[in-house]
């Protein structure tokens, strides 16, 4: 049971995220943010936040700046509505697995025409 505790806590988290990003903050860079995943440490203590931007390529390091701007305010209202006796430090990261998985299937396609025109 141990064990289940970072993944529920994780889950947690990325709901009470996703409602800050849609409500709870004045920053318009953070309101195209989605929350893709948390992976929390063993102990609880750090949460690396996985967010992509709706915006494209363009505004990601100006939203990275402003996640990082906001980390505090972020990080003691997610304590606050989620009662925990330590709030976990919340790192912000660019999410890439969409864009590998992109290239990926890209990859593919291009080798299965290519297997069929010959």
């Amino acid at each position: 049971m141990a064990e289940r505790r970072p993944e529920r806590v994780a889950h947690l988290v990325q709901a009470e995220l996703a409602r800050l990003f849609l409500r709870g903050t004045n920053d318009p860079r953070l309101h195209d943010v989605t929350v893709s995943a948390v992976r929390m440490s063993p102990d609880l203590r750090v949460a690396r936040v996985y967010v992509r931007t709706l915006g494209g390529e363009n505004t990601r390091p100006a939203t990275m700046k402003a996640l990082e701007r906001a980390s505090h305010f972020l990080r003691g209202e997610v304590g606050h509505a989620l009662g925990l006796r330590v709030t976990p430090e919340l790192r912000f990261e660019y999410d890439t697995t969409p864009d590998t998985a992109q290239r990926l299937d890209d990859l593919l396609r291009g080798t299965k025409r290519d297997e069929d025109g010959e």
